[in-house]
């Protein structure tokens, strides 16, 4: 099997059971370390639900995510720009920061976008955004090479999370992220993986080290990147941004479309 990163020859790494049932392998590629699963036969099962049921950190991981992209486009981008949540999911993420005063924007092909329905990006009229999110969709990613090049028609910069694979190249059963209970988490990304995937869009890449990361033409200061998106140390540059929510704005927007479609 080859690596979906870079192309080299992947060795077989370990097997796992995923939904309670189905016995699958892992492989690991010999040049980059990046870590994919066989062909996903069992993806549309595991999609039976766009959200899974185990997902209970959904809400704390948009808060915690919320906070270090605030920091991230109040240092690297003008907070006054068009921003768009690849992958949005329910629609959390995009809706905090639109409170936060930021103009987010979302695209899903797969679920259906409870908070921040009407601000899907195809309604926008924004062609290029500055930057694109995409947060817990790397790991899901069948295709990743692919799927970074329809990101990019987005948006020349990408900034996501994922957690990295450790060196230490744990089994199944070693490590959470695997998430065996739902079997949506097809690619876990080593620091190498990363490194060469940027490599192939001619991007720079930048990391805290631990699970958020950036594609982006611009060259930034790691140091800083990395401190302003660390777990609990971003929280104490959210408290220097201060900008007015669209809440308000918002819900004269949705009421008035409500309106109009109704009359």
């Amino acid at each position: 099997m080859k690596c979906k990163i870079c192309s080299s020859e992947t060795d077989f790494f370990s097997e796992a059971e995923i939904l309670f049932k189905y016995k699958i392998k892992y492989y690991n590629c010999l040049n980059c370390g990046f870590v994919q699963t066989e062909f996903p036969y069992w993806i549309e099962e595991a999609y039976s639900n766009a959200i899974n049921h185990s997902d209970i950190g959904l809400l704390k991981r948009n808060l915690d995510y919320s906070k270090a992209t605030k920091n991230v486009l109040s240092w690297y981008f003008k907070p006054d720009s068009n921003f768009i949540d690849y992958g949005a999911g329910y629609g959390v993420f995009v809706r905090m920061m639109r409170d936060y005063g930021y103009k987010f924007y979302w695209n899903d092909k797969y679920c259906e976008n409870m908070f921040a329905a009407e601000f899907e990006s195809d309604k926008s009229g924004v062609e290029k955004f500055d930057a694109l999110t995409a947060f817990e969709v790397f790991e899901h990613l069948e295709n990743p090479v692919n799927e970074v090049e329809e990101m990019l028609k987005f948006s020349d910069n990408i900034l996501f999370s994922t957690f990295l694979f450790p060196e230490s190249k744990p089994k199944p059963g070693e490590w959470w992220y695997y998430a065996l209970d739902h079997g949506q988490h097809l690619s876990l990304y080593s620091l190498k993986s990363l490194q060469v995937l940027a490599s192939k869009f001619n991007k720079n890449f930048y990391t805290n080290g631990k699970n958020v990361h950036i594609f982006t033409d611009m060259k930034l200061n790691g140091f800083i990147f990395k401190i302003i998106t660390y777990p609990l140390i971003s929280d104490i540059f959210n408290l220097l941004i201060r900008r007015k929510s669209l809440l308000d704005s918002d819900y004269k927007f949705v009421l008035e479309k409500l309106k109009k479609s109704n009359s």
